[in-house]
């Protein structure tokens, strides 16, 4: 089975989506904004938007993310190895446990907890490096602080972040032992793009600026600046010299490489907004404008978020079902879509699963995170993203959340008791764009109908109460995880 994805030929630009007869404020837009900007939506999220101008949900969704508290700290965020009673199995656990928290609030934040999630894989670290829960902790917390806010105090925040400054060898950059680690990926991954108007000896110099933090107290404690180890001879940076430090390197960056700073950010959160495919029209017509609202806000995201979300641009036909989803998002939209149970229990194996598909929750594979769209597909992962699914629908079924299936089936169709239509309603809802053909519906349909003679449904007696219609449903709920469509979003 292939997944066809065809570049996205939008030419729509920023103005404004204002809905008219012919381009109406629909349940499938709602659905695309909730799909892009959360995991999903239920129908009464669905319908509360659908009371909402585009303008006005748009405002609701990015203000509540932006007002959002972080999550509380547990009582180990900053502790010191010596503070562990126990620190090998504690560590572990504790790096367990906010794994699992970091799911949960990722599922129910929406907005909040997708941009969290993004950056994530912007300013990359691994656990897997860094095994260790205080800086864990104290990284993803100061990815939720920042996730909707200044972009520039984001990025000073991130360099002399405890996580960071060890994953990036920021503890081993001193002024007798230099490390360009931090310096060439704060350029080339973190603000710029590779090879964007830098140099090597602009890495050099920077490199020797952030030297400094490497020092604590004692194992395990914050990451604190030292000028015994800071290198305080003069400095060239994007031509300019001075006895520069760390707050001067990210202050001349911005100065001297906004309009590249603003174009990569704004290109990176378009591909994984909007769509993948980027040509020339879409850098100049999308890209460079909202590069311009950015700089225009002093690097606040807010604006230049709400710009692109409101847009005709955003909203075009062209625009929905062209990014295949990531495995969270598969296991996510699926049980936010379907308001399916799950518990901390649960969210362990949908993240165990999403790793076994290549998606494994503060772990991407390298320092340039995952590269997202249509490598999440092959062969291997593709049967993976099945099984998952399969798998929730069963545990569902068999541990008395059966009729949780039907109440999906029950609340799209309004207690309909008409095979076709509900079949139609439930597909429409989990997959972003029509099926192709009125054949696919009625595959689906003879599937859901499952063995109940024809009978039952010609004389309307057959409905939704029948003792099979849970396991109609499953049956329902299985096919449609295994179309294609399904792994768009």
């Amino acid at each position: 089975m292939e997944v066809a994805i065809n570049p996205s030929c939008n030419t729509a630009t920023l103005i404004p989506y204002i809905p008219s007869t012919g381009n109406p404020w629909n349940m499938s837009k709602v659905r695309h904004t909730y799909h892009r900007l959360a995991f999903g939506a239920n129908l009464t999220q669905i319908d509360d938007a659908l009371a909402l101008t585009p303008n006005d949900f748009i405002d609701d969704l990015v203000d509540t993310a932006f007002n959002l508290p972080p999550t509380p700290a547990p009582f180990w965020a900053n502790y010191a190895v010596s503070d562990f009673t126990d620190f090998e199995n504690d560590n572990s656990q504790y790096i367990f446990e906010w794994r699992i928290q970091s799911g949960m609030d990722t599922i129910s934040e929406a907005l909040r907890g997708r941009l969290t999630f993004f950056w994530m894989n912007h300013f990359v670290t691994e656990l897997e490096t860094v095994f260790y829960a205080p800086y864990m902790f104290q990284y993803y917390n100061m990815m939720q602080l920042h996730a909707l806010g200044n972009f520039k105090d984001f990025v000073r925040a991130v360099g002399v972040d405890n996580d960071m400054l060890l994953y990036l060898n920021g503890f081993q950059n001193t002024n007798n032992n230099p490390n360009e680690n931090y310096s060439r990926e704060l350029f080339e991954l973190f603000t710029l793009g590779e090879g964007n108007n830098y140099t090597q000896d602009d890495i050099t110099e920077t490199a020797r600026a952030l030297t400094g933090y490497n020092h604590w107290t004692e194992q395990g404690a914050d990451i604190y600046f030292d000028a015994s180890t800071f290198d305080a001879g003069q400095k060239t940076i994007f031509g300019q010299t001075g006895n520069w430090g760390y707050d001067d390197v990210i202050d001349i960056l911005f100065a001297q490489r906004p309009n590249e700073i603003a174009n990569y950010i704004c290109r990176k959160l378009y591909a994984f907004f909007v769509s993948p495919s980027i040509d020339g029209v879409i850098e100049t017509n999308v890209i460079g404008p909202l590069a311009q609202t950015l700089i225009n806000s002093n690097f606040e995201l807010v604006p230049m978020l709400k710009e692109l979300f409101k847009s005709e641009h955003f909203y075009d036909e062209r625009a929905l079902g062209v990014v295949i989803k990531s495995p969270i998002d598969v296991i996510f939209n699926f049980s936010t879509e379907g308001r399916f149970f799950y518990d901390t229990n649960l969210m362990d194996a949908f993240l165990y699963y999403a790793g076994l598909m290549g998606q494994e929750i503060f772990d991407p594979p390298d320092v340039s995170g995952w590269q997202r769209d249509e490598d999440w597909i092959n062969s291997s992962t593709l049967g993976g993203r099945w099984q998952l699914i399969e798998l929730y629908i069963n545990f569902l079924y068999n541990n008395g959340f059966e009729f949780t299936l039907v109440d999906l089936a029950r609340e799209l169709s309004n207690d309909s008791n008409d095979p076709y239509f509900i079949t139609q309603v439930v597909i429409d809802h989990l997959v972003p764009k029509e099926l192709y053909t009125a054949s696919d519906y009625d595959t689906a349909t003879d599937i859901f109908k499952y063995n109940v003679p024809q009978n039952y449904y010609d004389d309307g007696t057959w409905n939704l109460n029948w003792s099979t219609a849970p396991y109609q449903c499953l049956l329902l709920l299985v096919h449609i995880a295994r179309m294609p469509e399904f792994q768009l979003k």
